[in-house]
């Protein structure tokens, strides 16, 4: 696949429907109060919003919503209906593994749609964008992302927030730059533009181990995103040598690492800058890290398969296409 093969959905409209739904975790009854907030900012964008069946308070199976089979036919069944227009991840999780088979590629194809969301379906990006050219939207989900993280910001970043994700789903026209933050940092310099590919560094890791793999042309040029939640810094370490072995680490233009949450190691004797660079060796790439994305704090999105302008000595990131179409 090409970068020309991109599947960019249709831009979304005033009044389109959005569907919230339980693509991999279930739902604790006391999260239901941060999907009525998502659904009021998902409003004040101009969208209607609703909720998938088994978006419902402590309904599960084992770690999951429901069995892979009953997530795989709820999700197909918004793939398939012409009036959603947009779903949003409720939750990550530990799920998508097991449906990754069961998914309407067809349905995708004939009517792509944006689906929103990082950590477990991250991993569903990564494949429907192997599969099909389908642009992830590696971006916030409605429990830790709009009902929680989102909350915890001004209410100037959240408006600033809101404009940009409203212009992520609507506009046919570029972002451009998005906006940055203080906690930003040039781990290596240099400037490099290619169309983003990532999400969570353990299942960029491990989906290329299953036939949902990127081919590996599909990292040529590419600035490579990633981020981490939770274990061990050798276990990120550990990830980073995979995608040497691999050879995704000698094709890629540039690297975007997010913040780090709770990986035990990371202390003021090792930093996971200095992870990177221990792997990355001498390959002459930017780097740039401590970017808001993943599980830190509200998300900037990075649509996959876009392009992108990465500029780490300036500590800067556009967008150069837009994420959707006519």
């Amino acid at each position: 696949m090409t970068v020309s093969a991109l599947l960019r959905p249709r831009a979304l409209r005033p009044g389109d429907l959005v569907v919230i739904a339980s693509l991999s975790s279930p739902l604790p009854a006391a999260y239901e109060p941060n999907i009525e907030r998502t659904a009021v900012i998902l409003e004040r964008m101009g969208f209607r919003v609703r909720r998938a069946p088994l978006l419902e308070a402590e309904r599960h199976r084992w770690w999951s919503a429901a069995t892979p089979a009953e997530i795989a036919a709820e999700l197909n069944g918004l793939l398939r209906d012409p009036e959603v227009r947009a779903i949003v991840a409720s939750d990550g999780g530990q799920t998508v593994f097991g449906y990754l088979d069961l998914i309407d590629l067809d349905a995708i194809r004939s009517d792509p749609k944006p689906i929103l969301g990082y950590s477990d379906i991250s991993l569903l990006h990564l494949a429907l964008h192997a599969r099909t050219g389908l642009v992830g939207f590696h971006a916030d989900m409605a429990v830790p992302g709009f009902g929680s993280a989102w909350q915890t910001v001004s209410p100037a970043r959240r408006a600033e927030l809101s404009q940009l994700y409203s212009r992520l789903l609507t506009s046919t026209d570029p972002i451009g730059p998005l906006p940055t933050s203080p906690t930003w940092e040039c781990w290596r310099p240099g400037r490099a533009e290619g169309h983003l590919i990532g999400g969570v560094i353990n299942r960029i890791a491990l989906v290329q181990a299953t036939p949902y793999a990127l081919p590996l042309d599909r990292f040529n040029g590419a600035i490579l995103f990633w981020e981490e939640l939770g274990g061990l810094a050798s276990y990120v370490w550990s990830y980073l040598h995979v995608l040497r072995h691999s050879g995704i680490l000698d094709r890629i233009a540039g690297m975007i690492v997010g913040v780090p949450r709770d990986i035990t190691g990371l202390d003021e004797t090792l930093t996971l800058a200095e992870i990177v660079l221990d792997v990355l060796g001498n390959r002459p790439i930017p780097v740039l890290g401590n970017v808001d994305i993943g599980h830190a704090g509200p998300n900037l999105p990075m649509p996959l398969g876009i392009s992108a302008a990465l500029d780490a000595d300036q500590r800067t990131l556009s967008l150069l296409e837009p994420a959707v179409g006519p």
